[in-house]
C-alpha cells in the first residue's frame, strides 16, 4: 500500500465546481433535451480583447524566426510584463518595484500555493462564506483537524453576513495569516479604504499576513473603494497581494495571473525561491498578450467586455430585488448573492432550480456554513441567456 498524505481523506466529498459539472452532467443524461443555461461557475464568455489577440499573434510569429525565438524565459517573467502592471499599481498610488511581481499561470494556483510558505502549525483565518481553495489546501497541508459538517476544526472562521454588512470582523484569537478576497467571491462586497486600514494595522500590530485575493478588482465601479491593498498605508509590510487576467481581461482559456510580495515582506526570497524551483514561467507569447490589456486598445477592449458582464449583473440583481428577493452585490463585482426562498437549503434549491428553470447557478453552502440559505448567479454568460434565464427564474420564485 502506498503511504499517501492522509490529509486528502479529511475532504468534503468533492470540490464544489466540480460537484456541479456532475449534478448537472446527471441531469442532462436523464433529461438529453434539456437547454441548460450555466450562471455557475465564473468562466468569461466573451472574446479575448483584440489588441491582446494581435499581440499573442506577433510573439508567436517572433517564435518563429531564429532572431526571434525564445525558450525558457525568466521564472518571475518577462520585464517588460512586470514594468507593465508596477506602472498599473502606480495609477493608484501604490508603489510597487517590478521585482516585487511573480507571473504566474493563475491566482488559483497562487492562492492555493502560498500557504507552503508557512509552517505546518501557522493558525488559519478565512471568512465565511469563502473561496474553498483557500480551505482545502491548508486541509492538504495539515493545518487542520477533521471536517465538523461544512467546517474545519482548527481554522479560524470569520463569519460574513447580511447582518455585517458582509464585512469580516477582526478575530477574536490569535492567528498567523488571514485571507481577505476584494470584491468578494462569492457575496460581492467591497472592502472601503477604512476597513482595509484596520486590517492593516491589526496585521501590524498581531504579527499576521494578510493574503489579498484582488482577482476581481478591475470590476469595481465604486471610485472610493480600493483596488489594491497597497493603497493603504502600512500594507508593504503585512500583506501579499493577488491578481489575475482571467475576469479582467478573459484569460481563463489563456492562463496568467501574478502575485505581489513586497521586499519588506520576510515571504519575499521564499516565494521567489519556491517559484524558481517549481515553475518555469508563463510563455512568452501569454506574456505579451498579459502586457497588451494595459495598452490604450487593449484598456479600452477590456473595460468593454467588463461593462457587458456588469450589465448582466445589473440585470440580475434588479429583476431579483423586483421579485422580492434579496439580492446582494452586482454592484462593484460580477456576483449576485441571493437569498434562497424561505432560506430554502442551498443544495435543495440548486436541484429544484435546475429542475424546474434548467439553470445553473452556485448554492451557497458549498463556500461554508455562513453561505446556506444563499445562492450565487454569475453575470459571466451572454446577455440574451441571461435575460431568457431570468424569465425561468421568475416561475421558480
Amino acid at each position: 500500500m502506498p503511504c499517501v498524505n492522509p490529509n486528502y481523506s479529511k475532504l468534503q466529498a468533492g470540490y464544489l465546481f466540480p460537484e456541479i459539472a456532475r449534478r448537472t452532467a446527471a441531469f442532462l443524461k436523464e433529461n438529453p433535451g434539456a437547454e441548460i443555461i450555466r450562471m455557475g461557475i465564473g468562466d468569461v464568455v466573451l472574446p479575448l480583447p483584440q489588441a491582446v489577440c494581435e499581440a499573442m499573434k506577433k510573439a508567436v510569429e517572433e517564435m518563429g524566426t531564429p532572431e526571434g525565438f525564445r525558450g525558457y524565459g525568466p521564472e518571475q517573467g518577462y520585464g517588460f510584463l512586470r514594468e507593465a502592471i508596477a506602472a498599473e499599481f502606480a495609477l493608484r498610488g501604490a508603489e510597487i518595484d517590478p521585482s516585487e511581481i511573480f507571473v504566474s499561470d493563475g491566482s488559483k494556483c497562487d492562492t492555493g500555493n502560498f500557504q507552503e510558505l508557512f509552517g505546518a502549525d501557522a493558525k488559519i483565518a478565512v471568512t465565511d462564506p469563502v473561496y474553498p481553495v483557500y480551505v482545502d489546501t491548508n486541509v492538504m497541508a495539515g493545518r487542520t483537524g477533521e471536517a465538523n459538517g461544512v467546517a474545519y476544526e482548527g481554522l479560524v472562521y470569520l463569519p460574513t453576513t447580511a447582518e455585517n454588512g458582509f464585512a469580516p470582523e477582526l478575530p477574536k484569537e490569535r492567528v498567523d495569516v488571514v485571507y481577505l478576497c476584494s470584491p468578494n467571491n462569492p457575496t460581492g462586497a467591497v472592502m472601503t479604504r477604512a476597513q482595509l486600514k484596520t486590517w492593516v494595522d491589526w496585521a501590524a500590530e498581531n504579527d499576521a499576513t494578510i493574503l489579498f485575493d484582488a482577482a476581481y478588482e478591475a470590476f469595481i465601479r465604486d471610485p472610493e473603494i480600493p483596488h489594491s491593498i497597497f493603497e493603504i498605508e502600512g500594507a508593504r509590510k503585512v500583506a501579499v497581494e493577488f491578481r489575475s487576467f482571467s475576469k479582467h481581461a478573459g484569460f481563463t482559456g489563456v492562463r496568467c495571473g501574478y502575485v505581489v510580495v513586497p521586499k519588506e515582506s520576510p515571504f519575499h526570497a521564499m516565494w521567489n525561491r519556491r517559484h524558481c524551483t517549481k515553475f518555469n514561467g508563463v510563455s512568452y507569447p501569454v506574456q505579451r498578450g498579459a502586457e497588451a490589456v494595459f495598452s490604450p486598445e487593449g484598456r479600452r477592449q477590456c473595460m468593454a467586455n467588463i461593462d457587458y458582464y456588469m450589465e448582466n449583473a445589473r440585470l440580475v440583481r434588479e429583476t431579483l430585488s423586483g421579485l422580492g428577493v434579496k439580492a446582494h452585490g452586482g454592484e462593484n463585482g460580477p456576483y449576485v448573492w441571493m437569498e434562497t426562498p424561505g432560506r430554502e437549503p442551498s443544495w435543495n434549491f440548486f436541484d429544484r432550480l435546475l429542475r424546474e428553470a434548467n439553470v445553473v447557478g452556485t448554492p451557497g453552502a458549498g463556500f461554508g456554513a455562513c453561505g446556506e440559505g444563499y445562492f450565487r448567479l454569475s453575470a459571466f454568460a451572454l446577455r440574451e441567456n441571461v435575460e431568457r434565464a431570468l424569465e425561468r427564474v421568475k416561475r421558480v420564485l
